[in-house]
């Protein structure tokens, strides 16, 4: 009798506690910041970090973008401005890359910025990689997530979002 008194118990509690972060406040961010060196992006609010995502980069990570097709993540200072929900991943919020600064050094050296960078989650029809897909960076300069960690971050942050990325 009391193993089932306890076994009910169990599921109440862990069930209790399901319903009560799902009735917690939705995340709002008001700013994203991207680590390079520890693979995280972290929403931000009022200093704060909110969350924190692990994330794979660009298949060239260490050092910032200079040109396309370098399969460098941009490092700086950008805005998330725009999102695409039917892009060739699940989703995609793109990042204002290149600046005037990145333009204006890859002018000087002769060569495209690139452009189209976006955080994004995984390609159309391979969802099912899930968290895996963070064994090895593979995008070509963009910040990849899991589709659930997108559809998060898709609710939780404006466009306009200012996004900083960090060596």
């Amino acid at each position: 009798m009391s193993i089932r008194i306890l076994t009910g118990l169990w599921i109440l509690l862990l069930s209790g506690s399901g319903l009560a972060q799902a009735a917690g406040k939705p995340l709002h961010a008001d700013q994203v910041v991207v680590v390079k060196k520890e693979r995280t992006l972290q929403l931000m609010s009022q200093g704060r970090v909110i969350k924190t995502y692990r994330v794979a980069l660009g298949a060239d990570p260490i050092g910032a973008k200079t040109r396309q097709g370098d399969h460098k993540t941009p490092e700086g200072l950008y805005v998330l401005d725009s999102r695409n929900a039917h892009s060739q991943f699940y989703k995609s919020i793109h990042i204002s890359y290149p600046s005037a600064h990145d333009r204006a050094a890859a002018r000087q050296k002769g060569v495209s910025p690139g452009g189209d960078v976006f955080v994004h989650g995984l390609p159309k029809g391979y969802g099912w990689v899930g968290a895996g897909h963070r064994a090895k960076d593979w995008t070509d300069g963009c910040v990849a997530v899991t589709n659930q960690e997108i559809d998060e971050i898709w609710q939780a942050v404006p466009d306009g979002t200012p996004i900083e990325i960090r060596p």
